[in-house]
């Protein structure tokens, strides 16, 4: 298979950009927002995070049977649902940041609407997007570079709503209509940047199969294990990495006093990106994809350490931790979504049929289940650490549950993480193995299925006597004291 080109890879970053627009400003701002904006506790918001972001993991279940019965002559099987479900999602997004003032009950029910509703309009654009990494390419360096690509492409967003949006989160500021001015901006940028993906990013990779069934997708998953360990290592990760990110800036104005430093850090975060995207390829050529995720978290696990244990008063001590946990997070996210595409082949390799859809949102289903679990337990560690909004001082007992979420709980879950990791059998040279195999298959499927293999193999060197002890009834010949299967096609159940 060709390398990919440059445009190609750019688009392809450029439409999980798209996707943070949406994504990471509710992760980053969406609890700020709710507790000191919309005037909604930290308790209820917990549980709101906690119901609709496990809702989020079952839409997503649900997008990728969508996604895998779906296919276009004209545009493929993913890059419809970008193109025509990015205006939906992008303006939802207005709306989630848009709370009426309508009484306690009415701000939770509008609140859960719309969040549940951005959710799902997420999940039908999100799922096709992650899909679409492992249709275009199935060379390991070539999807690092996609992985890279779409670090680079949402950690831009991100480290720019850290420089120009979290320092405008201060007291007396008019928060609400900051938010509802970023977000509208953010549907015009935002539609631009999904179309590009569309219009760059191309499926390449043979489909023998291009609706998948019910029953086909869920044999895939019943025998994809190196998929459900990925999945259960993922989901301890996500839980540890959405607590930080939740409370990242409560950490910064509350616990350090120093909410000037969130641009300083989404800057750092900028740098590193680049930085790690640039020679992340090399690296897992070097050591493989599953070596750089089992050290990339336990760097992590370093970083959420020294926030834990950094006194409140040794401001540099803690914002270093955050900078240490930025190395492993962002090496993490680079692979992990290589490793999940290489999943979709040991799928095929073991049942036939490539389910990029249903794969994709099982790995995303678990994901989303850690960031709701993480999320939510951000959230109740405020709330027991009796957290007050309104920018008043908070007790020491708010700020050891605000360095809870941002410390101990991001290295605990991450362990947890790597545990799992370790029991991970799909290394990169027995993907490389089970791509030959593919592909010896296939080419022997075409050579069977070929008009002139089949004449070739039915008639001598005459043209016209078939060979001794053979049938030719039906247009099949076949050697004395043999038989042809039904369905010889069908690839052997593979153990690994």
């Amino acid at each position: 298979m060709k390398k990919l080109n440059k445009l190609s890879i750019v688009g392809y970053g450029a439409g999980d950009a798209a996707n943070n627009l949406a994504f990471t400003t509710a992760t980053m701002f969406l609890l700020v927002y709710y507790t000191d904006v919309a005037g909604i506790s930290a308790a209820a918001a917990g549980t709101l995070l906690l119901v609709v972001r496990l809702f989020d993991a079952f839409a997503d279940v649900f997008a990728g049977r969508i996604v895998d019965r779906t296919f276009s002559k004209r545009f493929g099987k993913f890059r419809p649902f970008i193109m025509f479900g990015s205006i939906p999602l992008l303006l939802l997004s207005v709306a989630v940041f848009s709370v009426p003032q309508i009484g306690e009950s009415g701000m939770l029910l509008y609140a859960y609407g719309t969040y549940a509703a951005l959710g799902l309009a997420y999940s039908l654009v999100n799922i096709p997007y992650g899909s679409l990494a492992g249709a275009m390419t199935q060379d390991p360096g070539e999807r690092a570079k996609l992985g890279s690509a779409r670090l680079v492409g949402a950690l831009t967003v991100s480290s720019a709503l850290g420089i120009f949006v979290a320092p405008l989160v201060k007291p007396g500021a008019d928060l609400q209509s900051t938010f509802t001015t970023i977000t509208l901006i953010f549907v015009v940028i935002g539609t631009a940047l999904y179309f590009f993906t569309a219009l760059t990013a191309k499926e390449r990779v043979h489909r023998a199969v291009p609706n998948v069934t019910l029953k086909q997708s869920l044999e895939t998953l019943k025998t994809n294990k190196p998929l459900m360990m990925l999945c259960l290592s993922s989901f301890f990760f996500l839980t540890g990495y959405l607590a930080l990110t939740s409370v990242q800036l409560y950490y910064l104005r509350d616990v350090l006093g120093r909410l000037d430093l969130y641009p300083v850090l989404s800057i750092v975060q900028l740098v590193l990106t680049f930085v790690l995207a640039g020679f992340m390829p090399k690296l897992v050529r070097t050591i493989g994809k599953k070596s750089v995720y089992v050290y990339a978290s336990l760097i992590t696990v370093v970083g959420g350490a020294i926030i834990f244990f950094s006194p409140a008063s040794q401001v540099w001590m803690g914002f270093s931790g955050l900078v240490v946990s930025l190395v492993g997070v962002l090496s993490v996210n680079i692979v992990v979504w290589a490793l999940e595409a290489d999943t979709v082949e040991y799928g095929e390799w073991k049942t036939g049929v490539r389910t990029e859809g249903i794969t994709y949102a099982l790995f995303s289903f678990t994901r989303k289940s850690g960031q709701a679990v993480g999320g939510s337990l951000a959230a109740y560690a405020l709330a027991l650490g009796g957290y007050k909004s309104g920018g008043v001082a908070q007790t020491a007992d708010a700020v050891y549950g605000i360095q809870i979420a941002a410390g101990a709980l991001p290295a605990v879950m991450t362990i947890l993480a790597v545990l799992v990791m370790t029991k991970y059998t799909l290394t990169d040279a027995k993907h490389a193995e089970i791509l030959k195999e593919i592909q010896a298959r296939r080419t022997k499927t075409a050579h069977a299925s070929s008009p002139a293999d089949a004449n070739h193999d039915a008639t001598t060197a005459g043209g016209t006597t078939p060979a001794a002890g053979t049938s030719t009834a039906g247009g099949t010949s076949t050697a004395a004291g043999t038989s042809t299967p039904a369905d010889a096609s069908k690839p052997p159940r593979q153990k690994l």
